[in-house]
């Protein structure tokens, strides 16, 4: 038998001639079944045959004159007819583009910011494909006055000359042209006459460059960016395609690194931009072999040129590997739109009166004229660099403040939510406050449901403050889907905390009404939460939906399911309480489990969000409590006992005096993991739909993402008259000087008789003496009493309000007269 290494040839020639051979069928079989078409499309072996060859085989077969037209005819021409058939696979994000940006369109269309049928030009449109599937997301037809397909290759525009001819749409106009030289007026005569009377007697270098008189309204390029060599002046002529209130779409390849972008602020965020070195090199070398080019600069200068809306990093799972594309959507950097709602916005982050247009001129600035918010610090530092302002300015509603993405205080919460839902009774901040029309209230926002019932007041402002920037990004979410939702779709959000079509909605209808940052947040982290069928939904998910899980499990493993149904479905008080004594009781209330879980430092904190000094407080009256019994007893078992005390004061009287299924969906949630029609939330009934669905429903609403100390140091003095702080004074150690700071900054921030609301898990928080020297009258309003429910959550102690009686300059004089007194008579 002959040996294997006479079956190879020694000559190097034939081993690399063997190796091509190897490599070309490999690259063939991955072309072969990992493009396999979708539905409808060809299908044939013959087509996959022609995309190898025209792409790995084919001798370069131009005219020989070295341009681009001729290398795009050489590659293209061979394969024009399976081009559709063959980039299914290839060239992922295509649809989801123009699913943006059909949203966008029609968001601006209603809110008459186009007043007419808008002009779309598709940059390196080649065959037509994308104006063919816009129509699955707004009729063409109907919708656009006249569309463009610009593309170089001959070949590629016959076949979408063939296309809309099969289709009768008389609007598509295909233009064989460079995009370099591309001008709109010279195919739109109503363009071009209204552009001759507005410039007549003026000197200028393009007719396009005055938008005003006339523009598109929707500009695309798909893949065809990295295939431009000389693509400055392409992205350049866009600023002057585009009408003032245009959008801008690009879907392509890209490979960069986080070195390039860390330290930029208009980004519109960087989830998943950063490619591993590995990746950026493989990619860059592979798509060189067909003239595509993957270098930074061009999405740079795009992002640079022009102001980002939306921006999506994503991979295309291709074959096993992942190949990086992008999905950007733009519009003009320096609109009036944007300059001149810069002043406005910043003048309601910090409620100013309105910002005269002079502070936006790049000089320095007047520090001591009004304060500012650190968004309009960073925008001042963009125009004075002339780069784009950030990308929350361009945003079509500006709930959202810009906030610093990259800073470790924000990066520590690992892109990830503490509660998925709110542990605060809104019933009763209603009852207790009273919010009226006037009332401009500051409120921790947590998972949004309260900051939701504050909106229900309708009070003039409502500024919402967490600084971790997933919480914000819930609540985002919230109010993007009251604004784009029906009820219907609303309740399967966040009533029963799932929906199939998650993904979907978020592109085609609640991505016009969210920030970038938070748009990549749930289009990365959403179908997993809400639609994959291997999740519980919405409640399971965040630091919170730990603790379900193990109630659940718990339940599951004890065989009490059936029993914990059943207390849901309770329709009497009396009925509820059998249930529970008879099976319930004993398992929640077990002191082995307390211990194990409940008394976990890690577990409070991750699970729950209870900070270790908030336990501390819990211990603290334990201690109080049992001293005058047996002090050196109290003190050794406190650690063991305080926190199952409190979870006994905290279930027992919800269970007695609150009915589950109809009137305390708190606890309900715990259980069930969702919300049902008849227990549920304020927000999610159908009246406040209702509500909350109007045009100008949350146009009083900011939120900021940042500490509480630093969004009120921010703000104009004493125009505050409500800030809830829910139990946020808790984490803050005795020790130290945080709680005073934050303390002084409040009475700075409020009006005389403005109020600080709070709760605590301790009957006597140390902070109250804190508040009364800083000039406030503090009240306990609510406290827990063993047998009784101090709200329908009863999970605090007790429940303050603090009002403002004098500011914090007349305190500071009060202290220094009593220093100056006690020094006279000490002399």
């Amino acid at each position: 038998m002959l040996g294997l290494s006479t079956l190879i040839p020694r000559d190097p020639f034939n081993l690399v001639v063997l190796s091509l051979c190897v490599v070309a069928i490999f690259l063939f079989s991955i072309f072969a079944f990992a493009s396999k078409p979708q539905k409808g499309e060809p299908s044939t072996f013959h087509a996959y045959l022609k995309f190898f060859y025209a792409c790995f085989v084919k001798p370069h077969t131009g005219d020989g004159s070295g341009s681009q037209q001729d290398a795009l005819e050489s590659f293209y021409k061979a394969q024009a007819d399976v081009y559709d058939a063959t980039r299914t696979r290839l060239l992922r994000g295509r649809e989801d583009m123009l699913g943006l940006v059909a949203a966008q369109l029609k968001h601006r269309c209603e809110a008459n910011s186009i007043s007419q049928r808008p002009v779309w030009v598709d940059i390196g449109g080649g065959t037509g494909h994308n104006v063919e599937q816009m129509n699955a997301f707004l009729s063409v037809p109907n919708f656009f006055r006249a569309v463009y397909v610009v593309d170089l290759s001959p070949s590629l525009c016959d076949m979408a000359r063939k296309r809309f001819e099969r289709l009768g749409w008389k609007n598509v106009k295909v233009i064989c042209q460079d995009a370099r030289a591309f001008r709109l007026h010279e195919h739109e005569p109503e363009a071009h006459a209204k552009k001759q009377i507005i410039l007549q007697g003026q000197t200028v270098r393009d007719l396009d460059e005055d938008a005003d008189a006339g523009g598109a309204e929707l500009v695309t390029m798909s893949y065809a960016l990295s295939m431009i060599p000389e693509f400055y002046p392409v992205i350049d002529s866009i600023s002057s395609l585009l009408s003032p209130n245009g959008i801008v779409g690009v879907v392509d390849f890209y490979v960069q690194s986080q070195v390039e972008f860390s330290a930029r602020n208009y980004t519109g965020g960087a989830v998943n931009r950063h490619c591993m070195w590995i990746s950026r090199v493989f990619w860059r070398t592979w798509f060189e072999i067909d003239r595509v080019n993957l270098e930074a600069a061009r999405r740079d200068y795009l992002e640079y040129r022009l102001g980002t809306v939306l921006s999506v990093n994503a991979r295309n799972n291709f074959f096993g590997v992942r190949l990086p594309y992008y999905i950007w959507v733009g519009c003009a950097k320096g609109s009036e739109s944007s300059t001149a709602k810069l002043a406005e916005i910043d003048a309601a982050a910090t409620e100013s009166p309105y910002l005269s247009a002079l502070d936006l001129q790049t000089g320095p600035i007047q520090a001591d004229v009004e304060v500012r918010s650190k968004a309009y610090e960073s925008a001042i530092v963009n125009l004075q660099s002339s780069l784009p302002l950030p990308s929350t300015w361009y945003q079509n509603h500006h709930w959202r403040i810009h906030y610093d993405e990259a800073l470790p205080k924000h990066t520590r919460f690992n892109n990830s939510y503490i509660y998925a839902f709110t542990w605060e009774d809104d019933r009763a901040d209603a009852r207790l406050l009273k919010v009226t029309p006037d009332d401009v209230v500051l409120a921790i926002g947590s998972a949004g449901d309260n900051i939701l019932s504050f909106c229900l007041e309708n009070p003039r402002r409502v500024h919402a403050v967490d600084l971790n920037p997933s919480q914000n990004h819930l609540l985002e979410l919230k109010v993007a889907s009251f604004t784009a939702l029906g009820y219907a779709d609303v309740w399967k959000l966040f009533g029963e905390g799932k929906h199939a079509s998650f993904r979907t909605l978020l592109i085609e209808k609640l991505s016009p009404h969210m920030s970038s940052a938070a748009f990549q947040f749930w289009l990365e982290n959403g179908p997993s939460v809400f639609s994959d069928p291997k999740s519980k939904g919405l409640y399971y998910s965040g630091g919170s939906g730990n603790a379900l899980r193990l109630i659940g499990w718990l339940f599951c493993i004890l065989g009490l399911a059936p029993e914990l149904e059943a207390l849901c479905a309770a329709q009497t008080l009396a009925e509820q309480r059998d249930i529970w004594n008879r099976s319930l009781k004993s398992v929640l209330h077990n002191r082995l489990l307390t211990w194990a879980i409940l008394s976990n430092e890690k577990w409070l904190w991750k699970a729950l969000g209870v900070p270790p000094a908030q336990r501390d407080m819990i211990e603290s009256d334990f201690r109080k409590s049992t001293s005058e019994f047996d002090t050196a007893t109290a003190e050794r078992k406190s650690s063991g006992n305080a926190i199952y005390e409190y979870v006994l004061n905290t279930f027992e009287p919800v269970v007695n005096t609150t009915l589950l299924s109809t009137s305390n969906h708190y606890y309900l949630l715990t259980l069930l993991g969702h919300y049902t029609p008849s227990s549920h939330p304020t927000y999610l009934s159908p009246k406040s739909h209702v509500r909350l669905s109007k045009p100008n429903a949350f146009s009083g609403l900011r939120i900021h993402t940042d500490e509480i100390s630093e969004v009120i140091a921010r703000m104009r003095p004493a125009t505050l008259t409500i800030v809830v702080v829910m139990d946020s004074m808790d984490w803050f150690p005795p020790a130290g000087n945080q709680a005073l700071k934050q303390i002084r900054a409040l009475n700075r921030a409020l009006k005389v008789k403005g109020r600080v609301m709070l709760r605590s898990a301790g009957l006597e928080p140390w902070y109250i003496a804190v508040f009364e020297e800083c000039g406030f009258l503090c009240k306990r309003v609510a406290v827990r009493v063993p047998g009784a429910c101090i709200d329908r959550v009863n999970m605090y102690a007790s429940t303050w309000i603090c009002t403002k009686e004098s500011s914090i300059q007349q305190e500071d004089a009060k202290v220094n007269l009593r220093k100056s007194s006690m020094g006279e008579l000490k002399i």
